[in-house]
Parts: structure tokens; C-alpha cells; sequence
């Protein structure tokens, strides 16, 4: 009987759509029967056309759609007459400010626009180097008596002589060229190999150095892209806290990638979990944990992120960037952490600058692979090349062998103990700040920092305003926005005696004085982080960034105009 009343629901079923199918079909011919085949078929490629249109917009961009719908909207009203010529003067204007304070005119300043006629000797060309190093102003020096936040990564006065060596003689080496400099090829390989130890990776683990963790990070991604597209993806997806360094939105720019953005716990600072499982798709390829990320210093719940991966049979890449020369040596520094590298399965990719805590010159990072196999993907190679077969492991085809020697000297010099020694002290002086920080009334930290940076806002008054106090007495710290806050990336320039005390000190002084009159707003450059975060067309404040970033390459002041002006 079961099977009678099936066989009849089937054929009620059949029927139905059958007679659907039918009123569609005299329906659809009804509205073309006064058209000729002609038209028919154009009106066929047209709608097609649309549809096809009208979905490449929707869904067939690495951009997601509310993005593209609010600059599309931005800019429709840049567009507009009245409404686009004044935004466009008020850019001028902030443009014109910041190339004046980029490029200052100053008096008995010139700027060298084309080769001098004869060379210069070397003593004359000394004395024109230290003519141009006393343009600093004395903030720009404090990071020698440990006024800025993180930036120099000073690993001492005898390690700045040894690497200057060092980088002499290896200053024309160029690792394109392994058959010419053996010892640099070796060198790089050592590296490498150190690194892979310092996070445990196993027999097949690998890696190479890079210039920076701007690039460690782009090649990673470049290396799932390729994963992406072995799939037949698209646009491969990047999945992230909001929190990640935006050099993976970096990355999804050049690449083509889709980065999807996974809001973060508002008191903790950690990544939403949930929202990143729910944020995987066919389309993914990578999810990211840091440890720790750069605006709050919180490392992300690096376990649950593999977990994660290794449930999905997809990437899971770590970036440890700022903490991977403290992270590896904190437990037998007496600050246990949970695990955060290879020896979580799921973890395919760790990124980590040896320029920072590993106190190596700048330019210098390593990207490390669980496999050798997803190393590859970062790779290029041209067989057809008339130059002859091309293949080169990083983004750049020529580096400098000299950084390369210089970063080698440098773990060999600190050794497994010296980091230990280093991290002691930079972690001990961290909670040193923050928990006199705590103590402030006014301010609050965020989250619970692990490692070296401590970041503080206030419910009560303008946090810029505290940046700006700052300033004045002599300290940079970092200016951080959604939400506003700023934060103290801590070096071993900071563990140095005094140093801690005094900002501290600072600190107290700056926010009691504040608290006077709470409802004041920030004012000068102080107040550029608040205003940029309330221009709801970010576009504009794109504009601004890339005008100072245009700034920083001229040698032509504002007074006497520009070539880009013209």
C-alpha cells in the first residue's frame, strides 16, 4: 500500500508540473506571436546579456557587493557638479597641507633633482650625509633612548657593528645568482632551516626568506591562489579576523582574491569563531590566525582556526610576524602560551620577520611552509625565456646577498639563549605597562595582551587627545582607529632603566590633566585619526594616504609646485 500511494503522488506530481509546463509554454508564445524569429532571438541575447550582467555585478568580483554599491555611490556624488567641485577643493587643500609638511621648503635646504656634473669626493659626499641627518628633528631620534613605539628593532650597539661587517662583505652578493655566491645561497638556506626548527616543523617542512613580512604574507597568498585555481576557483577567498595586518588585503588587491573580514570579540579582541565557520564556502582557500595581531597585541584562537582547516581540507596560514622571534622562546622565558605553530595539523603557513624581535637588519622575513609542495605554488619559472630558463623563489628577481649575510650573523651572534634573554626582558616590561596602565583611571587596555604591545582607549574622553599630550613630552606611539585607541609596541629600547617608569609617569600625568576637561575634543594632527574615521567615503581618505605616500617620493616643494601638479 506504501508503495501504491508513492507511485500515485509520482504521477500527481508529473502531471502537475506537466500542466504547468503547458500554461508556460502558451503563455510565452502568446507574447511573441506578434514577433518575427529576428526579434525573438535578439530578445533572447538580450536578456541573456542582462541576466549574465546583472549576476557578474551581484556575485562575479573579488569585491563584495555593499562595497561596490558604497563607492559606486561615493562616487556618483564626486561626480556631481556642485557637490564634486567642493570635496575636490577641500582635497586639494588637505593634499597641498600634506606636501608641505612632507616636503618643507626650509631655509639653506636644496633638493638634488639630477646628477651632480663631476662625482663627489668621499669626504665631500660624508659631510653631505651629515648635513641631511641633522634635518632630524629630536623626535625623530627618541627611538634611541626609547621614545617610539616598536618601529627600530635595536638589538644592540656590538650587533649593529657586526652586522655592518657582515653586509660589507656580502654587499654585492646576489642569491639569483647561487653559482657566483655559494656562501649567500648557503646562508639563505640556514636561515630557513632555523626557522623551520624554531616552529617545529617536520621533515618536509621548508620555507624562504623574503624582504619584509609585507612580502612573506603576499606570497603565502599568492601560493593558496594557485590552490584556489588548481580547483577551478575564481576568485579564491581569504578568510580573516578584521584585525589581520593589511598586507592581506594587500595581497587580495594584487592577486585577485576575495578577503573576506571576520569581526572580532569587542572586549577580548579575538577573533569571532563562529562567524569564520560560517564565513567558509566552496570558495575559500585560507583562514588566517595572528599571533599576535599588530593594533591590539591579542594573539587569535590560533588551535580553533586549524581545527577549522583541517575540517574543511583547506589553508590555514599563521601570521607571526611581530611575535615570531618572541612567541617560539616565552616558555622557557617563564610565559607559557598555547600552541600556535606547526605542531597544530592544521597549520600549512607561518610568516615571521627576523627584521623585528630576531633584531636582523631591515628586509628581512621568512615565510615557512608545512609542505614542499605548497611552497611550490609561490614559485616562477619561464622556460621560453631568450635570456635563457628563468626561475626565482620570491616576488623580487635580484636581492641583496648583504641582507641576507646580516640576518644569518645575526642568529648565530643572539643564539637560542640570547633570545630567550631578549624576550625575558622585552615580556617582563610589558606587563610591567600594562598593568600600570590597568591602574589608570580614564583609560582601559584591551583585551589580554600576550606578548609585546599593550593598546588603551577611554570611554570617557578622546583618545587622540592623550596621543597628542604625548607627543609633545617626546613619545610616538602608534594611533590606531576602529575603535579609537592608540598603542606601545615594547622593544629592549624600552627595558633600558628609566624608561618604562617614565612613560608611566607620562601616562599618569597626561590622562589626570586630560580628565580636567574630558569633553574636549583633539585638535592639530592629533585629531586626524578621529576625523579620518568619520568620513563615511573612505575613498577620500584613500586619497590622502597614497598624496603622502606621493609626498614621501618628491624632492620638490609645494611653494614651487610639482611635476605631478602640472
Amino acid at each position: 500500500h506504501m508503495a501504491d500511494a508513492l507511485h500515485f503522488l509520482d504521477t500527481v506530481l508529473f502531471y502537475s508540473l506537466r500542466e504547468y509546463a503547458d500554461r508556460f509554454r502558451l503563455f510565452t508564445n502568446s507574447c511573441l506571436s506578434g514577433l518575427e524569429p529576428w526579434q525573438v532571438a535578439a530578445y533572447a541575447v538580450g536578456i541573456t546579456l542582462l541576466l549574465t550582467g546583472l549576476y557578474d555585478f551581484l556575485f562575479d568580483s573579488p569585491v563584495p557587493l555593499f562595497v561596490r554599491a558604497k563607492g559606486r555611490f561615493f562616487n556618483t556624488l564626486r561626480d556631481l557638479p556642485v557637490i564634486g567641485a567642493k570635496i575636490q577643493d577641500e582635497l586639494d587643500k588637505t593634499v597641498s597641507t600634506v606636501r608641505r609638511s612632507v616636503v618643507p621648503r626650509e631655509e639653506g635646504q636644496t633638493y638634488r633633482t639630477e646628477l651632480p656634473k663631476d662625482g663627489l669626493a668621499r669626504d665631500e659626499l660624508i659631510r653631505e650625509i651629515e648635513t641631511m641627518e641633522t634635518l632630524l628633528k629630536p623626535v625623530e631620534n627618541n627611538w634611541k633612548v626609547g621614545r617610539v613605539s616598536g618601529t627600530v628593532y635595536h638589538g644592540g650597539d656590538e650587533l649593529t657593528e657586526v652586522l655592518t661587517e657582515v653586509y660589507g662583505r656580502s654587499s654585492w652578493a646576489n642569491p639569483l645568482h647561487p653559482d657566483v655566491f655559494p656562501h649567500v645561497r648557503k646562508m639563505e638556506a640556514e636561515v630557513v632551516e632555523m626557522c623551520v626548527q624554531l616552529f617545529n616543523g617536520r621533515d618536509d617542512a621548508c620555507g624562504s626568506m623574503t624582504s619584509g613580512g609585507t612580502e612573506s604574507i603576499l606570497l603565502a597568498c599568492l601560493s593558496y591562489r594557485q590552490v584556489g585555481y588548481a580547483k577551478g576557483i575564481k576568485y579564491p577567498e581569504i578568510v580573516a579576523p578584521v584585525s589581520c595586518h593589511a598586507a592581506f588585503e594587500k595581497a587580495a588587491h594584487y592577486f585577485q582574491m576575495k578577503l573576506v573580514h571576520i569581526p572580532v570579540n569587542s572586549e577580548t579582541r579575538m577573533c569571532d569563531m563562529q562567524a569564520m565557520a560560517c564565513a567558509i564556502t566552496n570558495n575559500t582557500v585560507v583562514l588566517v590566525a595572528s599571533a599576535p595581531q599588530f593594533p591590539h597585541g591579542i594573539i587569535d584562537p590560533v588551535e580553533e582556526t586549524a581545527q577549522l582547516a583541517l575540517k574543511h581540507k583547506i589553508g590555514c596560514h599563521v601570521d607571526c610576524c611581530l611575535g615570531g622571534f618572541l612567541l617560539p622562546f616565552m616558555e622557557d622565558a617563564g610565559f607559557p602560551i598555547p600552541v600556535f605553530d606547526f605542531r597544530l595539523p592544521g597549520v600549512t603557513s607561518i610568516s615571521a620577520d627576523t627584521h623585528k624581535f630576531g633584531f636582523a637588519p631591515k628586509g628581512s622575513s621568512v615565510v615557512l611552509y608545512r609542505s614542499r609542495k605548497q611552497r611550490s605554488y609561490q614559485f616562477f619559472a619561464s622556460a621560453d625565456w631568450q635570456g635563457g630558463i628563468y626561475a626565482s623563489p620570491t616576488l623580487a628577481g635580484s636581492r641583496p646577498g648583504g641582507i641576507i649575510a646580516a640576518c644569518w650573523a645575526t642568529l648565530m651572534y643572539m643564539g637560542k639563549s640570547g633570545y630567550v634573554e631578549a624576550t625575558k626582558k622585552i615580556i617582563s616590561t610589558t606587563r610591567t605597562i600594562e598593568g600600570a596602565f590597568r591602574k589608570i583611571d580614564g583609560i582601559f587596555v584591551f583585551g589580554q595582551p600576550r606578548v609585546s604591545v599593550v593598546a588603551i582607549g577611554s570611554k570617557v574622553f578622546d583618545i587622540y587627545r592623550l596621543s597628542g599630550a604625548l607627543t609633545k613630552l617626546g613619545w610616538n606611539l602608534n594611533s590606531l582607529q576602529f575603535p579609537p585607541s592608540i598603542h606601545i609596541c615594547c622593544t629592549l629600547r624600552h627595558t633600558e632603566d628609566g624608561v618604562a617608569d617614565q612613560l608611566i609617569a607620562d601616562m599618569q600625568d597626561c590622562v589626570a590633566e586630560i580628565m580636567k576637561n574630558p569633553g574636549e575634543k583633539a585638535t592639530g594632527s592629533a585629531a586626524i585619526y578621529g576625523l579620518a574615521q568619520s568620513i563615511p567615503d573612505r575613498n577620500v581618505v584613500k586619497d590622502i594616504a597614497l598624496a603622502f605616500i606621493d609626498a614621501c617620493l618628491s624632492a620638490t616643494p609645494e611653494e614651487t609646485g610639482s611635476k605631478s601638479d602640472k
